[in-house]
């Protein structure tokens, strides 16, 4: 049986692109609505974490893609496997200027490459974590 490979979830934030973009890409932005502090270094091959203060979690990126003010996408450990499982989802982000602001897609794929225990886990997780983060992510945009 195959299992989906990805989770795709579009938001239209009346906010124009590049204040949308920093929000993605920067430390502060990426500190502020997604983790609780976080690090970025935005060029292809960079590397940048975020960490959440209600936990000792961590999660630590690649950055594979920068196409500014469009495109950003990274890898990262997908959520229930063990630290040092080599294995990893890719995350893109991609705005588009919309009359009201912009609309933000955010496609996280690879999934299909787990075991059914284990993609059960990191997909509804990530499922859930993506409705969750990105009305962050909103509720960001308008309180900045």
């Amino acid at each position: 049986m195959g299992f989906p490979d990805h989770i795709e979830r579009t938001i239209e934030l009346a906010h124009p692109p590049a204040k949308v973009w920093s929000a993605l890409t920067t430390a502060e932005g990426l500190g502020t609505w997604f983790g609780n502090e976080a690090d970025i270094e935005l060029r292809p091959g960079g590397t940048g974490w975020m960490r959440w203060n209600d936990s000792e979690h961590r999660a630590d990126l690649r950055v594979e893609r920068v196409e500014e003010p469009r495109v950003f996408g990274f890898t990262w450990h997908i959520f229930g496997l063990p630290e040092e499982d080599p294995r990893r989802t890719y995350v893109e982000f991609t705005l588009e200027p919309v009359s009201a602001g912009t609309r933000l897609t955010v496609v996280e794929s690879g999934f299909a490459q787990l075991p059914e225990d284990a993609h059960k886990v990191a997909f509804d997780g990530n499922t859930q974590g993506w409705r969750n983060e990105l009305g962050e992510l909103a509720t960001y945009l308008d309180a900045a």
